[in-house]
């Protein structure tokens, strides 16, 4: 991927990863992703702005399994002799599988800003919610995300050479993390004081109770997709800095021979995220249960 499993001469040798456990999670996350991807589709309960941008994460998450499950048996097939591995047919389909894996990072993090957003209008703007996140708005909001990830994607494969272009892609998960790691500080910290507050108003309030603690439990299962996104992406990222500040260091050397490492934490990111959805929402584990034991699951509702 982006010629960074390249490792120069170290002490420290190249972990390799059996390609059979990179195919087996990118078709588990794969089926996982698309079943999510399916049940908002199905469901008009998860019709909803945060459900979208849930089935726009996991559409993402779908791509890199599928794109990262091809590069695998790609490798696979070029090691058996088939496939040239500097072919300029394969460089080019070696360019658009980098693509999409870009585009995927890049439209996971924007998904989970849009969340972020999402979530901060819901709990503190709950009367005015719905007409601030309309669908037609969210929508927009999606189309913007797509094109933007798209561009972007192509422009970082295209100069990825240039050390510009992997330092703007650094700071703009860095800077991403820290608005969002903002946002949900902020709305846990003002919760608690909106908290206090109702719980000194009357009975007749208990309704705006209710929401908030809905709202806060949707805000705290995005936190922990937050954080299972950087554990799993952080290290790759880390590695990325790592080829820009010491490219020939022999200590720098070693965290790099775990390049294949870093790849199976990312495509675990994909595989996690459809659980932490089943764990935290009872709305789609209803809608799982429903497509995967109804006998005729298409005439399910």
């Amino acid at each position: 991927m982006m010629n960074t499993t390249s490792v120069a001469h170290s002490d420290c040798p190249e972990v390799k990863i059996p390609a059979s456990l990179f195919t087996t999670i990118g078709l588990i996350s794969l089926a996982e992703n698309f079943l999510v991807v399916l049940a908002v589709i199905r469901n008009r309960n998860l019709h909803s702005p945060m459900y979208c941008f849930i089935c726009s994460l996991a559409a993402f998450n779908t791509i890199a399994s599928v794109t990262k499950t091809c590069e695998t048996i790609m490798i696979a097939i070029a090691d058996g002799g088939t496939l040239e591995k500097k072919g300029s047919s394969e460089t080019k389909l070696d360019d658009i599988i980098d693509s999409l894996l870009c585009m995927s990072f890049v439209g996971s993090i924007s998904s989970f800003l849009a969340i972020a957003v999402d979530r901060y209008i819901t709990i503190f703007h709950a009367l005015r919610y719905h007409n601030i996140m309309t669908m037609r708005r969210t929508r927009a909001i999606l189309a913007v995300i797509w094109t933007t990830c798209g561009v972007s994607a192509v422009l970082m494969v295209r100069f990825f050479d240039s050390k510009f272009i992997m330092i703007c892609f650094v700071i703009f998960f860095v800077l991403s993390l820290a608005i969002i790691c903002f946002l949900y500080a902020f709305m846990f910290m003002l919760a608690r004081i909106h908290a206090r507050k109702i719980a000194a108003l009357p009975t007749t309030a208990g309704w705006k109770c209710r929401w908030r603690g809905r709202s806060m439990r949707g805000a705290l299962t995005l936190t922990i997709l937050v954080g299972t996104f950087m554990v799993c992406w952080a290290p790759f990222f880390l590695h990325l800095i790592i080829i820009m500040v010491c490219p020939t260091n022999p200590y720098c050397e070693c965290y790099r021979s775990l390049f294949q490492l870093h790849m199976v934490l990312m495509m675990c990111h994909a595989l996690i995220d459809p659980a932490i959805y089943a764990f935290r929402s009872a709305e789609l584990r209803q809608t799982f249960r429903r497509m995967l034991l109804c006998s005729n699951w298409m005439q399910c509702s």
